[in-house]
C-alpha cells in the first residue's frame, strides 16, 4: 500500500514540476500584444518599403584652396525652368542619400524612392585642384568621357542607355577648387549643369 502511495506522489510530483517549468517559459515568452509590429505606411496600412541610397560615383571631394562659397541648400543652385522640369519628384528623401557630407559637399537627390530607375544626383563641394585634375584625365583617358574647358573650368561628360534602354549619364565640371558631379538615369533636364555653374559664379 505504501509503495503505491509513493508511485501517486511521484506522479503527482511530476506533473506539478512539469505545470510550473511551463508556466516560467510561458512567463519568458512576450504577450502577443507587445511583439513591435513591422514598419508600416500609416495611410495604407501596408508595410513601408526600405529605402535604398542612389549609387554615387567617387570623385575626390576635399579641402581646397577657394574663393567660391558652397550654395546653401540644393534649389538655390538651379534656374527657375530646371525647377520646373523637376517639380514634383522628391528632393532628398529620407533614406535616399541626399544631405551634406563630412566633408561640407552638399549631396542633392531628386528621385522618388518608388521609382529605382528615375534619379538624378547632384555633388557640390571643394575638390583640390590636383587631385580633381587627374581624376577629369582618367575619366577621358580610361572611361571614354568628352572632357572640355567651358566658362573657366574643365568639364568632363558621357552619356548612354541601360539595359532597359533608359538614358544614364555623369557630367563632372571643376572650376576654383570646386566641384560638380552629376549623375542622372532617366531623369536629365536640359541646361542642368551650365544652370548650376552660372547661379554658383554668375
Amino acid at each position: 500500500m505504501s509503495s503505491r502511495r509513493a508511485r501517486i506522489g511521484r506522479a503527482v510530483g511530476a506533473l506539478l514540476g512539469a505545470a510550473a517549468l511551463a508556466a516560467a517559459v510561458s512567463a519568458c515568452a512576450p504577450e502577443p500584444d507587445t511583439l513591435r509590429p513591422a514598419p508600416t505606411d500609416a495611410a495604407s496600412g501596408t508595410p513601408t518599403p526600405t529605402m535604398t541610397p542612389v549609387a554615387i560615383a567617387d570623385f575626390p571631394f576635399g579641402p581646397s584652396t577657394s574663393t567660391t562659397p558652397l550654395p546653401s541648400d540644393c534649389k538655390s543652385i538651379l534656374s527657375d525652368s530646371i525647377l520646373t522640369t523637376l517639380q514634383g519628384i522628391p528632393l532628398n528623401a529620407p533614406g535616399m542619400g541626399g544631405g551634406i557630407r563630412p566633408d561640407s559637399s552638399r549631396v542633392c537627390v531628386w528621385a522618388d524612392p518608388g521609382a529605382s530607375r528615375t534619379s538624378l544626383v547632384t555633388v557640390v563641394g571643394y575638390s583640390p585642384e590636383r587631385e580633381a585634375r587627374d581624376a577629369l584625365y582618367l575619366l577621358g583617358v580610361d572611361d571614354g568621357y568628352l572632357c572640355y574647358e567651358p566658362d573657366e573650368g574643365l568639364r568632363c561628360e558621357k552619356s548612354g542607355t541601360d539595359d532597359l534602354g533608359l538614358p544614364v549619364g555623369r557630367t563632372v565640371y571643376w572650376r576654383d577648387g570646386v566641384a560638380i558631379d552629376t549623375q542622372y538615369s532617366n531623369l536629365a533636364p536640359q541646361g542642368y549643369t551650365a544652370a548650376i555653374v552660372s547661379k554658383i559664379w554668375g
